[in-house]
């Protein structure tokens, strides 16, 4: 009968649809992996970056030092990245780069000077640090310094100039490092944007972490630029501060050894 033989046509064609509906669904969904990599391409790099930091809840203030998110070959990466919204600054401060043979590849300039030398201490690791014994069971007041200090005020980018006395007092139980791994050290501290106030005691718990002194002093005496340079324009005005750990903080006898023998230097 016509009823019969229209009954299994229906049939066969209900089959076929659900089997090109099945095959469709399967098209339409993405694995994980490409969907994470839809995710960063196309992105800038600092973005890709925060997303790491922000991922692990770590901070990344100016003064941070970020470079466990950075991945190999990436530096140069944000040097482009930072030269090309540098050329928008500039082009913002309508400063024709393109006929002023003095601005040409300024941005890139600057940026390079950024990621790699002033602002250094944000986006490499930590100088490595070779540690001897107290074997001779060293207990006398060690004064390293001065040491030129470079950074740059975190307020307004404008630098920091000036110098650094550090103090330490040994026990049988300390770490001794060479002198020249204070000023390595001092430096990747120093090379970030900052306040003095902080970078100091930065400096001071690294170094209280690293050799364990029964005492530790540092001071700091710097010209921030951002007051000699600009606002009030005030170029005698310094900034001095300091930090006593331990016996320097327990002891006034050697905090004044200290200090009268940093003022003849």
């Amino acid at each position: 009968m016509p009823t019969k033989k229209v009954t299994p046509k229906k049939t066969t064609a209900r089959k076929v649809a659900s089997k090109a509906t099945t095959k469709t669904t399967v098209k339409k969904v993405p694995s994980k992996k490409t969907s994470t990599a839809n995710d960063e391409s196309g992105l800038p790099l600092s973005v890709v970056i925060r997303r790491r930091i922000e991922a692990q809840k770590a901070r990344f203030h100016a003064n941070d030092n970020i470079a466990a998110f950075i991945k190999p070959g990436e530096l140069e990466g944000l040097v482009d990245e930072v030269a090309e919204k540098m050329q928008a600054v500039l082009e913002s401060l309508v400063i024709d780069t393109a006929s002023d043979h003095n601005t040409q590849g300024t941005s890139r300039r600057v940026a390079k000077m950024y990621v790699q030398e002033v602002f250094n201490g944000r986006y490499t690791t930590q100088p490595e640090l070779t540690k001897f014994p107290n074997v001779s069971r060293l207990n006398e007041l060690m004064i390293i310094g001065p040491i030129t200090v470079r950074s740059a005020c975190s307020h307004h980018f404008c630098p920091i100039m000036g110098r650094i006395w550090i103090g330490v007092l040994p026990s049988e139980a300390s770490a001794l490092i060479g002198l020249s791994k204070y000023s390595r050290l001092t430096e990747w501290v120093m090379c970030r944007p900052q306040i003095q106030e902080e970078a100091v005691v930065e400096l001071a718990d690294m170094l209280e972490k690293k050799i364990k002194p029964i005492g530790l002093a540092i001071v700091m005496d710097a010209d921030h630029f951002c007051m000699q340079w600009r606002g009030v324009k005030d170029r005698d005005s310094k900034m001095v501060n300091s930090v006593m750990r331990g016996a320097f903080l327990k002891d006034p006898n050697l905090r004044r050894e200290f200090l009268s023998l940093i003022e003849k230097r």
